[in-house]
Parts: structure tokens; sequence; C-alpha cells
């Protein structure tokens, strides 16, 4: 108990101090679009989200970081249980394309540093909306890796949620390769229904072998889900 109260005490000046530093970035990076330099905003943006957990006094632990191929784009997956989850595969892999739900974007400061990465809202689900969700993943993904938290929502009990089946539209149309990514630690350190930062928590990615689209085309969408849900459960070290 004495030591959930100090976490809550130490949260407060940590997520005042993170706003101010990441309304600072977001001006500068503001001004790096302005001027076209899109190397400075993938340099800053991966400098930013590195430098949020020493912030916080937490050790980002990456293991295979040599399965990321340089030039390679992927349909990036991985579990989704805090809000720190979008930053830490920011720290190891900047210069990504996100897709998820539209209410990201009424955040200010997240709407600025999101639309910088081509960020890809989930509309209300229509004909047209779906469509156009698509065409615009299917474009974006013939340049950068696209991100993907396939469970939709962070989990509210540690546990890996069920997957939705939009990834599996982009993978059959785009030909790009999954890269499943296990985050370990996060729903420890900041869950969705808690305010306070768990400071305790350990924090780890695990890169896992990217898997082949020609070895997932053949399979049916409940079999590619079953597989790379085993992945990425398989490198989990706690119930987060």
């Amino acid at each position: 108990m004495i030591l959930r109260k100090i976490h809550i005490i130490i949260s407060v000046p940590i997520f005042l101090f993170l706003y101010t530093y990441t309304a600072v970035i977001v001006f500068l990076i503001l001004i790096m679009a302005y001027l076209k330099c899109k190397k400075g905003i993938r340099y800053l943006m991966g400098f930013w989200a590195k430098s949020v957990f020493p912030i916080m006094g937490k050790k980002l632990h990456v293991m295979g970081k040599h399965y990321l191929e340089k030039g390679e784009r992927y349909i990036l997956l991985a579990n989704h249980s805090s809000m720190f989850d979008i930053i830490a595969i920011m720290a190891i892999y900047p210069d990504v394309s996100w897709f998820g739900h539209e209410r990201l974007l009424r955040i200010p400061l997240l709407k600025q540093m999101l639309l910088m990465t081509d960020y890809i809202p989930m509309r209300l689900t229509t004909i047209t909306n779906t469509r156009r969700m698509l065409e615009d993943l299917v474009e974006k993904a013939k340049y950068r890796t696209v991100a993907i938290f396939p469970e939709g929502t962070r989990t509210l009990d540690g546990k890996l949620n069920s997957f939705y089946r939009g990834f599996i539209h982009l993978l059959r149309s785009s030909e790009n390769n999954i890269l499943p990514v296990t985050l370990n630690g996060f729903y420890k350190l900041k869950p969705k229904n808690r305010f306070h930062i768990n400071f305790r928590s350990r924090l780890g990615v695990v890169i896992h072998q990217p898997i082949d689209y020609h070895d997932l085309i053949p399979d049916s969408d409940r079999e590619i889900i079953d597989r790379i849900g085993k992945v990425i459960e398989s490198a989990t070290t706690e119930q987060q």
C-alpha cells in the first residue's frame, strides 16, 4: 500500500514532464515538417521514443533486433496492454506507419505525432470506409512497415485478447511478411484501467522471426490468427 502511494505521487510529476517534453518535440517536428525534412522527423521521433523510458527510470530490453532487415517492409503485429506500447515500438522502429482507433487523433499532442507517421485511423465501419481504409493501408504498405495491434484495444486483464481479421485483408493484398512482436511488462507498467505508473515493472520487447507471406496465404483466416497469436504469446514472460 505504501509503495503504491509512492508510485502515485511520483507518477504525477513524471506525466507532467512527459507531456511538456512531448509538446516541445512535437513543435520541433512541426518545424521539420514545414521544412520537409523527413529524415529529421524520423530521427527525432525515434529519439523521443527511446528517451521516454529513461525519463521514467526504465530500461527497454530488446531481443531479436537482428531479424529486422534494412529496407524490408513488414506488417508488424504486437500485443496491446498499455499507452506506452506505441512508444516502445517507435523506439525500435521509428519509421513505421500506424493503423488504429480514430479516437487517438482526439489527443492533441499524440495526434500530431501519429500524423507524422502517416497514421491510418479506423473509422466507423461502413462499406465506403472499409474500402478506403484498405486502400490506404495497401498504399502505405508499399513503402513502409505498417504496425497494427490485432486485438484492437488494450487488454484489461493482461491476457491476450482475440484478434480482429483486419490485418489479414492487408496481408493478402500487400504480400508483405508478418513481423510478430511481443511486449512484456507494459500491463504492469501502466494498464488502461489504472492511473499511476508501476516503476517496478521490467520492460521487454521480443522481435520474432518474420513469417513469410507465402507460408501464410494457403491457410484460412482462423489458422493465420492462431499461428500468429501463438508466436506472440510464446514469448510472454509474465501475465503482464
